[in-house]
């Protein structure tokens, strides 16, 4: 038996206006969508990021499909999605200017990417970089290493 894809799949509060954020935003391309009949609600969505392709769906309570609680002092998702860009700083300026919130300022990192997180309007976090650097996963930990010494 072998593993043939992965497909993140998230549940968020206006599917519809969640697909609109990440194709505007992001550059992602909605594939398609099943809207149920009668309420309006995505069932079923896929957009595409460069080839990896997101799953999404609004929130079914009633089959305990939740969306992330974004109520004050609610816990956070424990899952951010990466985002590697020609440009994190642009890209991550023009999600705030659409409506994230920022959650950490791009820097310069030592395993060689340049990134920063904000939160879209969904409650989903999203790491967006880009490379500075090609560096070996033996390097990565020398650099590791020495930020704890």
């Amino acid at each position: 038996m072998s593993t043939q894809a992965l497909y993140p799949y998230m549940r968020v509060s206006d599917c519809v206006a969640a697909i609109s954020f990440y194709t505007r935003v992001f550059g992602a391309k909605e594939e398609f969508r099943l809207v149920e009949p009668g309420t309006g609600r995505v069932g079923h969505a896929e957009v595409n990021f460069g080839g990896t392709v997101l799953m999404m769906s609004d929130p079914f309570p009633e089959m305990d499909f939740l969306a992330p609680d974004q109520s004050p002092g609610a816990a956070r998702a424990t899952v951010s999605i990466h985002l590697h860009v020609d440009d994190a700083d642009a890209m991550i300026a023009k999600a705030v200017a659409e409506g994230a919130t920022l959650l950490r300022e791009p820097s310069d990192a030592f395993y060689g990417e340049r990134s920063g997180t904000v939160r879209c309007p969904f409650g989903h976090e999203w790491m967006i970089g880009h490379s500075i650097e090609e560096v070996t996963p033996a390097e990565m930990q020398r650099r590791y290493d020495a930020l704890f010494a």
